[in-house]
């Protein structure tokens, strides 16, 4: 599968509205919630059940829980540059664990990013200087699939 592909799958998604641990395209998401659907879109089932989790993720325990299972699935990306189709995890604080999830809609010089967002559901942004650096890891998609 292309990786621009996961950008289309997660394109089908915008406008969802947001909701804490929620997956269904036009019902609810959240940033791993849109990820688990656009995984399902390409791949079928989920490679794992996915705990209950509270908004502030892992945050008091300071573990990085999310950064954990995303690499038991996918594939750092080495170098510099984004690609469409990349996922990228963002530390939204200095210091804070990485806690929000993007896939990348287009590249170059004005890269946007689809992610559910609360209080604005599933959108594609710029990603603007601020949220590039929040950037904290990139990933690549599994070459599997559909």
């Amino acid at each position: 599968m292309s990786a621009g592909r996961f950008a289309g799958l997660a394109r089908g998604w915008v406008g969802t509205p947001y909701l804490h641990q929620a997956s269904v395209r036009g019902a609810g998401a959240d940033c791993l919630g849109l990820l688990r659907g656009v995984w399902r879109e390409a791949y079928g089932a989920e490679p794992e059940a996915v705990p209950a989790y509270t908004p502030d993720w892992s945050e008091p325990q300071g573990e990085e829980r999310l950064w954990a299972a995303i690499l038991r699935h996918f594939s750092p990306k080495d170098g510099a540059g984004l690609d469409v189709g990349d996922l990228i995890l963002f530390r939204m604080r200095p210091g804070a664990v990485a806690k929000h999830l993007g896939i990348i809609g287009t590249a170059g010089p004005d890269p946007t990013f689809i992610h559910a967002y609360s209080g604005h559901g599933v959108v594609e942004s710029p990603l603007s200087v601020p949220w590039k650096r929040r950037v904290t890891a990139r990933f690549v998609f599994p070459e599997r699939g559909v």
